[in-house]
C-alpha cells in the first residue's frame, strides 16, 4: 500500500494506491465527500502483481508483475505511458524503486537480478549559428544542422558530461573540472585534446579559435588549437577577472569577436579577442545573472538579480527594458534567419515569448512583445531560425515547434479575412513587410494598405510606403514621399514622418534635435497652431513673430477672445511699408477688436482712416448689433453700403439722410419705407417714384390714378407688369369714365372674365371681349360662352372659331359650313383645321362632301381638298389630289405654281417614308425641265437650254396651253444650239395646219425655210455613264437601256446623274452635279427646285451616293 498527492497541488487532497497479488490496482480517495469511493481501477497484469512505486518528481507510478513493468502518468491514469517486457526472467520480476530524482528505476528480479532502467536524460545542448549539438544518451553527443540539411552525426565521450558546447569547427564536453575538445571535420569527428580547469566548470562556450569556461567566478579564455608561434603565446590563455580585481563572473558568452561577461557588481565586460583587451564596460544597479548576445555581437539581452530582462546595445551603449518580462524567464534566444535581425524569443519552462527590437522608429528605438507560443513539457529551446523554434526533449531528441507570431510563414491562400488580418498585424510587428504586401494583396482592402502604410513610415521604410502608397492610388502621400526620401539628417526625416502620421508633438521634438529646427516652425504654422508657432518663433524666427501675432489673433476673435485678440493685432503691425497689406490686416483687426471691447471712439475712427470698404461694412454690422446705430450708418455709409446705411437711417427715423441716399439704394424695401412715409406727409410724386423704385406697382398705380390724376401712366404699368390688382383699378377708372373697351380689356387681363364677359354682353362689345380673350390663355367655359354667343347672333364664323378654341369640334364645323364664303376663303380654312385637330371620319366625311359640293352643289377648290388630306396626315391622297392640281395648274399655264405643288407634295411624301408616284416623280421632272429653260438661255447656254426644251416638246400634251410657243422656242434653241436635225423635226411638227397659223409672224418664214430647204447635220450628244452599271448613255437621257433604271437627275442642268459629281441641295436633298451647281451658284445663290437661298460654302461633295440610288423607302 502507497500513499501519493496528485499532481495538481491547488486541490490539496490525498490519493491512495493499492495494488493486489492478482494484477490489479486501485485508487481511492481520503477526501471526506470520496471516502471509500473507487477513483480509479486498472488490470495490470495477467497473473501476479508483486510490486508498485510512485515518482513525485516525475509525476509517474509503475507496476511490476509476470514478467513485465507498466508505467502510467498520474495526471491521467488511463493513459499507458510505458511497457518494458523482460523476456529473460521466466522466474517473474519481485521489487521496484524510483530514484529520488526520478532519473532512474530499479527492478529485482526471483531469479536474483537487478536491472536498472534510465527513464530520462538530461536536457544538455548547445547552438552556434544553425548547428546545434545535444546528448542523445548518456555517452553520447550528436551534432546536426537541420537548416543547411547536413546529415547529423553522433560523437561518442568517454565520460557522462554535465556540459556541452558547439562552436564553428568545434566540440567540446566535459563535467567537473576537465573538458574533452573534437574537432568536427567534414565527413569525421577526431578527439583533440583534453582540458583540466582550476574549478569545477559551470558553463562554456566556442567561437571558431578560441573556448571560455566559466568555474567559481572566473572565465578562462584560451585557444581551441595552439599554433605554436612564440609571439602568440600571450594570446593563448588569459584568466578573468585579473588577480587586483574583487568581483565574480556570474555569467559570460563568446562571439566571433568579443568575450562577454557580467560580475556580480552588475558590470559588463566586452573583451575584444584580436586587439587583446577590453573596449567597453556597462554598469548595471545590480548583478548579471544571465547574458545572451545577439549573433554578432551588436545587441546583448541579460536578466538581472531581480529577475528584470534588458537589451544592451553596446554601440550607442544605450540600455532598453524589456516589457512584460516573466520572473521565470530562464534564457533568451536570438533569432538566426539573417533578415529578422531584431526578433529574439524568451523561454520558461511552459512558453516562449517573442520580442522585436525596433531599431529605426520615429520613436525610437523600442523592444515590443510580439505574442506568446505554448511549449511542450520537459522542452529546452536551443534555436529559433525564422520563427521555427528547435526544442531538446528528455528523450535525447530534438521537436520543431512553430511560434505563434509567425503562423503567416505558411500558405496564404487557405485564409479568412480574420486569420488574414490577425496576420496583418504579426508581420507588421515583426516588421516583414514584403509577407505584409502578400498579406493585404489577398485581403484587398484599402484598411489594411493603410496599415502598412502607416507602419512603414513608423519604421522609416520610406520606399516601400512609397511602393504602397503608389498600389492603392495615395498619389498625395507618394509625392510628398518622395520629396524628403533622400534626407540623411535621421532626426529631420523622422520629424517629417511623425508629421505625416499625425504625432505633431513628436514631429517638433525630432525637428527641433535636427539639422534643421525652423521645421518645427513651419508645420505649426501650416497646422495654425499659432500658440507654440509663437513659443517657436521667439527662440528660432523672431522676424515672423508680427505675421504669426496677426494669424493668431485672427483664430482668438473667431473664439470670441477679444481681449488677447486685440494685444496680438497690435503686435502684428510691423509699420514697415513693404507688409503695408499685413499691416492694414492688423488694424483692421484692432478697430473690429476696439469695438468689441467697448472703445467704440478709436474703432470708428480706425474704421474711417482704413482703405477698406468690408472694413467698414463690418464694423458697422458689429456697431449695429450694439445698437449704435448713427455709428453703424456713418460707417455703411462711408463703406458706400447704401442699402444698409439708409436701412439703419429709417431705424433712426432720420428721413432726411436717407432721401439723400436714395438714388444710391437698390433695395425694394428701403425704397417702400420711404415711399410709405412720404405718401403720409402727402408727398406723392416722391411716394410715386419711390414706389415705382421698390416694384410695389400697385400702390404706384393707385397714386397715378386717385391723386396725380394720370390714367397714362397707370395703364403703361399695368400693360408692362400685368398686376392683377392694377389692372382691376385701372378697369374701374375706365368703367367710371364709360370707355367699355378698356374696361373689358383690363378687366380680361385681371383674370375677371365674367364680369368682362357681363360688361360686354351689356354694351354690345362682344367681338371686343372676343379678341382679347383669344388671345390670353383662357378656359374652355370662357370659349363656351363667347361661342354661344356668336350662335344666338348667328355670327358663324366667331361662333365657329370659339367652338374651335373649347374643343366642340363638331358645332365649330357646322358653324363654318354656314359661314358666308369671303375672298379668302378663311371658314373652309377654318374648317380643315377643325377636321384635321378633330381626327374624326365622320366630321371628315361632312367636310369632304361639302368640299366635293355634294351638300349646296357648288365644288369648292381642289386645293382645299389637297390641305384637307395633308391636315388629315393621308399622305396618298394627299398625293393624288396634289396630280390634279398640277395638272389644272399645267392646263391654266401656271407651269411654276405646278411645279412647286409638286415639290411640295413630293418633300412631304419623302419626309413621311412613302412611296412616291411615279406619275408625280415623272410630272416633276418634266415641269422642272421647264424651269430650267429660262435659267439656261438666261445664262447663254443654248446647248443645255436647248436639250431641255428637247425634252419638254418630247412631252408637248403635258402643256395644251402654249404647245406653239414651246416648239417654236425648241426650233430656235436647238438652231442655235447647232441641233439642225432636231430643230428640222419640231418645225416639221409646227407645220402642221392645227399649229402653223398660231406661229409668231417673227419666226414664221424661218422655220418654213427649214422645212424647205432641211439640214439634218447634228452632233452627237455626250454620252456619260449610268450611276447604277455605268452603261454609257446620252447625258440628258434618264431612263438606262442597260439597267432599266430610271436614274437621279441634276437639279442645275436636268441631265443623269453620275458617281464622281455628286452633291445634294442643303435644303430639298435633290442631287446635283457638284461642278455644274457650283458653277450655277456662283451667278444666282438660290436652288432651282425648292427656290432656298444656299451659301456655295455649304455645298458639299459627296464621294459615296449609294444611298442616294436606293429605290424609294415606302408603304
Amino acid at each position: 500500500m502507497k500513499e501519493y498527492q496528485p499532481g495538481k497541488a491547488q486541490y490539496g487532497d490525498g490519493y491512495i494506491m493499492i495494488g493486489f497479488s492478482r494484477g490489479c490496482f486501485v485508487v481511492i480517495s481520503t477526501h471526506i465527500r470520496e471516502i471509500g469511493q473507487e477513483i480509479f481501477q486498472a488490470h495490470n497484469h495477467k497473473d501476479n502483481l508483486s510490486s508498485i512505486a510512485i515518482s513525485q518528481s516525475l509525476n509517474k507510478a509503475a507496476s511490476c508483475g509476470d514478467n513485465c513493468i507498466k508505467i502510467h502518468d498520474l495526471s491521467d491514469l488511463r493513459e499507458m505511458y510505458a511497457i518494458i517486457n523482460l523476456d529473460d526472467e521466466n522466474k517473474g520480476v519481485d521489487q521496484l524503486a524510483w530514484t529520488d530524482d526520478g532519473q532512474l528505476l530499479a527492478v529485482s528480479t526471483r531469479r536474483g537480478s537487478l536491472h536498472v532502467f534510465l527513464t530520462k536524460l538530461p536536457i544538455l545542448g548547445d547552438a552556434c549559428s544553425t548547428r546545434i549539438a545535444y546528448l542523445t544518451s548518456l555517452l553520447e553527443v550528436t551534432v546536426a544542422n537541420h537548416v543547411e540539411r547536413e546529415l547529423p552525426v553522433t560523437v561518442s565521450v568517454e565520460v557522462e558530461p554535465s556540459f556541452v558546447a558547439i562552436g564553428v569547427y568545434h566540440l567540446a564536453v566535459g563535467m567537473n573540472n576537465r573538458a574533452w575538445f573534437y574537432s568536427l571535420g567534414e565527413n569525421n569527428i577526431k578527439k583533440l585534446k583534453d582540458v583540466e580547469y582550476l574549478g569545477t566548470v559551470a558553463s562554456m562556450h566556442l567561437n571558431s579559435d578560441y573556448a571560455a569556461a566559466l568555474f567559481e567566478g572566473k572565465v578562462q579564455l584560451h585557444m581551441i588549437e595552439s599554433e605554436g608561434l612564440d609571439a602568440q603565446e600571450e594570446r593563448e590563455t588569459r584568466l578573468f577577472p585579473a588577480d587586483d580585481d574583487k568581483y565574480r563572473i556570474l555569467c559570460h558568452a563568446l562571439t566571433s569577436d568579443f568575450l562577454i561577461y557580467g560580475t556580480d557588481t552588475g558590470v559588463i565586460h566586452y573583451f575584444y579577442i584580436e586587439d587583446w583587451q577590453y573596449v567597453n564596460e556597462y554598469r548595471h544597479p545590480v548583478s548579471v545573472r544571465k547574458i545572451f548576445p545577439d549573433p554578432n555581437g551588436t545587441r546583448m539581452a541579460f536578466i538581472d538579480d531581480k529577475s528584470d530582462g534588458f537589451v544592451y546595445c553596446p554601440v550607442k551603449d544605450r540600455l532598453y527594458e524589456i516589457p512584460n518580462f516573466s520572473p521565470t524567464i530562464k534564457g533568451v534566444l536570438w533569432e538566426n534567419w539573417p533578415m529578422d535581425k531584431g526578433v529574439f524569443v524568451a523561454f520558461d519552462d511552459d512558453k516562449v515569448y517573442t520580442y522585436v527590437f525596433h531599431k529605426d522608429a520615429i520613436q525610437g528605438s523600442k523592444i515590443i512583445l510580439a505574442g506568446g507560443t505554448e511549449v511542450p513539457f520537459s522542452h529546452k529551446p536551443l534555436l529559433l531560425y525564422n520563427g521555427e523554434l528547435t526544442c531538446q526533449t528528455p528523450s535525447g531528441k530534438t521537436n520543431n515547434i512553430y511560434l505563434s507570431t509567425h503562423s503567416f510563414l505558411g500558405d496564404l491562400k487557405d485564409f479568412g479575412p480574420n486569420e488574414l488580418t490577425q496576420m496583418l498585424t504579426q508581420t507588421l510587428m515583426l516588421k516583414r513587410f514584403s509577407e505584409a504586401w502578400e498579406v493585404c494583396r489577398l485581403l484587398n482592402d484599402q484598411s489594411g494598405w493603410n496599415e502598412l502604410a502607416k507602419a512603414c513610415l513608423q519604421h522609416m521604410e520610406v520606399d516601400f510606403a512609397i511602393r504602397v502608397y503608389r498600389t492603392f492610388g495615395n498619389a498625395g502621400m507618394v509625392m510628398s514621399l518622395e520629396q524628403i526620401k533622400g534626407i540623411e539628417d535621421h532626426n529631420l526625416l523622422a520629424g517629417h514622418l511623425a508629421m505625416f502620421t499625425s504625432d505633431f508633438n513628436l514631429a517638433q521634438d525630432l525637428y527641433l534635435a535636427s539639422s534643421c529646427p525652423i521645421a518645427a516652425l513651419e508645420m505649426r504654422k501650416d497646422l495654425q497652431h499659432w500658440d507654440s508657432a509663437l513659443q517657436l518663433a521667439k527662440r528660432l524666427a523672431p522676424d515672423q513673430i508680427p505675421f504669426i501675432s496677426k494669424e493668431y489673433a485672427v483664430q482668438l476673435e473667431f473664439m470670441g477672445d477679444y481681449i488677447n485678440a486685440l494685444a496680438h493685432y497690435e503686435k502684428g503691425i510691423t509699420g514697415n511699408n513693404k507688409y503695408q497689406e499685413h499691416d492694414e490686416a492688423c488694424l483692421a483687426g484692432v478697430a473690429q477688436m476696439s469695438i468689441r471691447m467697448g472703445d467704440i471712439r478709436r474703432g470708428v475712427n480706425q474704421a474711417i482712416k482704413h482703405p477698406s470698404r468690408l472694413l467698414k461694412r463690418d464694423c458697422g454690422a458689429i456697431l449695429e448689433c450694439m445698437k449704435q446705430f448713427s455709428e453703424a450708418a456713418q460707417l455703411y455709409e462711408k463703406g458706400q453700403y447704401y442699402d444698409k446705411a439708409a436701412s439703419v437711417y429709417i431705424r433712426c427715423k432720420n428721413w432726411a439722410k436717407v432721401g439723400e441716399l436714395l438714388p444710391h439704394v437698390s433695395s425694394p424695401k428701403i425704397h417702400l419705407q420711404y415711399a410709405k412715409a412720404k405718401e403720409a406727409d402727402g408727398r406723392y410724386k416722391e411716394a410715386v417714384i419711390a414706389y415705382e423704385h421698390a416694384k410695389q406697382w400697385d400702390s404706384a398705380i393707385r397714386l397715378y390714378l386717385d391723386h396725380l390724376n394720370n390714367p397714362e401712366k397707370a395703364v403703361n404699368i399695368v400693360r408692362e407688369t400685368q398686376t392683377l390688382d392694377g389692372a382691376k383699378m385701372v378697369a374701374r377708372f375706365f368703367l367710371q369714365l364709360g370707355d367699355y373697351g378698356s374696361a373689358i380689356q383690363f378687366l380680361v387681363m385681371s383674370k375677371c372674365n365674367n364680369e368682362a364677359f357681363t360688361l360686354a354682353q351689356q354694351h354690345n362689345k362682344m367681338e371686343i371681349y372676343a379678341d382679347i380673350i383669344s388671345s390670353e390663355s383662357t378656359t374652355n367655359e370662357d370659349y363656351q360662352s363667347i361661342a354661344l354667343y356668336f350662335e344666338g347672333e348667328k355670327k358663324h364664323f366667331q361662333a365657329g372659331k370659339f367652338f374651335l378654341l373649347c374643343g366642340q369640334y363638331g358645332r365649330a364645323l357646322k358653324h363654318f359650313m354656314k359661314s358666308p364664303s369671303t375672298e379668302d376663303n378663311l371658314a373652309i380654312e377654318m374648317a380643315i383645321e377643325t377636321v384635321g385637330r378633330a381626327k374624326d371620319e365622320a366630321l371628315t366625311n361632312q367636310l369632304i362632301d361639302y368640299l366635293m359640293g355634294e351638300s349646296d352643289g357648288m365644288p369648292k377648290d381642289a386645293r382645299y381638298l389637297f390641305r384637307l388630306y395633308m391636315a388629315l396626315k393621308q399622305y396618298r391622297e394627299a398625293a393624288r389630289t396634289a396630280i390634279i392640281i398640277a395638272r389644272e395648274e399645267q392646263c391654266s399655264g401656271n407651269y411654276r405654281n405646278a411645279h412647286d405643288v409638286l415639290f411640295s407634295m413630293y418633300s412631304e411624301l419623302k419626309s413621311q417614308k412613302i412611296k412616291i408616284p411615279s406619275e408625280m416623280a415623272t410630272n416633276l421632272m418634266i415641269l422642272h425641265s421647264y424651269v430650267l429653260v429660262k435659267t439656261h438661255v438666261r445664262r447663254g447656254d443654248h446647248m443645255k437650254g436647248a436639250r431641255m426644251l428637247i425634252r419638254i416638246a418630247n412631252n408637248i400634251s403635258k402643256f395644251p396651253s402654249h404647245i406653239v410657243p414651246l416648239l417654236t422656242s425648241t426650233v430656235i434653241e436647238c438652231h442655235r444650239a447647232g441641233l439642225k436635225n432636231s430643230a428640222f423635226n419640231f418645225a416639221a411638227m409646227l407645220m402642221r395646219p392645227e399649229y402653223r397659223n398660231k406661229i409668231d409672224l417673227k419666226y414664221r418664214k424661218k422655220i418654213e425655210a427649214m422645212v424647205r430647204r432641211p439640214d439634218t447635220t447634228e452632233t452627237e450628244e455626250p454620252a456619260t455613264a449610268c450611276p447604277h452599271c455605268a452603261f454609257q448613255l446620252p447625258e440628258s437621257e434618264l431612263l438606262c437601256p442597260g439597267c432599266k433604271n430610271n436614274l437621279p437627275y441634276c437639279i442645275a442642268t436636268g441631265r443623269h446623274m453620275v458617281r464622281d459629281d455628286w452633291t445634294v441641295c442643303p435644303h430639298c436633298d435633290f442631287p446635283a452635279l457638284y461642278s455644274e451647281f457650283k458653277s450655277m451658284l456662283q451667278a444666282e445663290n438660290t436652288c432651282p427646285m425648292c427656290s432656298e437661298r444656299i451659301d456655295i460654302v455649304h455645298l458639299k461633295k459627296i464621294n459615296d451616293c449609294t444611298q442616294y440610288l436606293k429605290p424609294e423607302d415606302g408603304d
